[in-house]
């Protein structure tokens, strides 16, 4: 079982990245491989960053040997997904939206279907646009057709969207610990869910 947390703050060490390693200890505790990548480092390219819809449908041409094709390959291979980012102007910020923004083939593929997914985010202030934020990264999820879950488990509580913090996340004990929960919760139901997936496999 492998569970990916995808980093879309531009910043590689901060607030974002605290919550999501919290997120991936989670996980990990029920035995899943986790890795963390930081979106940022893949979307900056030669090429121009946002898609304009070049070939419909999606050939992905526009990222074919660059990182960020390289960057899909991986998300492929995701049992569970975790997205994080930071508040910018209530949503997300610009390289998490640039890179969903450039996986149409993904979508078109079905990759991601019966994917679990979950996500987190962190603002400047106490209602910082922290849910909306959330909102924003789920609803990407569902149209790619993944499983969304939230920070609620049996084990704890039914939880919420997802976990958010203010900033400083490392001085918000509580969102440390939902983010933690949120990633047991994906790494729980993506193992309950992993026959869904390996029909997929079976089909390509």
């Amino acid at each position: 079982m492998f569970i990916l947390a995808l980093n879309g703050s531009p910043n590689s060490d901060g607030n974002t990245v605290f919550m999501l390693n919290k997120a991936l200890e989670g996980a990990g505790e029920l035995g899943a491989a986790t890795r963390l990548n930081h979106v940022a480092d893949f979307v900056e390219t030669p090429l121009k960053l946002f898609c304009d819809a070049c070939t419909n449908p999606c050939a992905g041409v526009c990222y074919q040997g660059t990182p960020l094709g390289e960057l899909f390959d991986l998300i492929k291979t995701a049992d569970g997904i975790i997205l994080g980012s930071p508040v910018y102007f209530g949503t997300v910020a610009s390289p998490m939206k640039l890179l969903w923004d450039k996986s149409r083939a993904l979508r078109k593929e079905k990759a991601l279907v019966d994917v679990v997914g979950a996500a987190l985010s962190v603002g400047a202030s106490r209602f910082g646009g922290q849910e909306t934020t959330v909102r924003a990264l789920q609803d990407i999820m569902l149209v790619h057709g993944m499983t969304v879950v939230g920070d609620g488990t049996f084990d704890y509580d039914a939880g919420h969207q997802g976990a958010s913090a203010q900033r400083p996340a490392a001085g918000d004990p509580e969102a440390a610990k939902r983010s933690r929960i949120l990633g047991r919760r994906v790494a729980e139901v993506a193992r309950a869910t992993a026959a869904l997936r390996e029909r997929k496999k079976g089909q390509g």
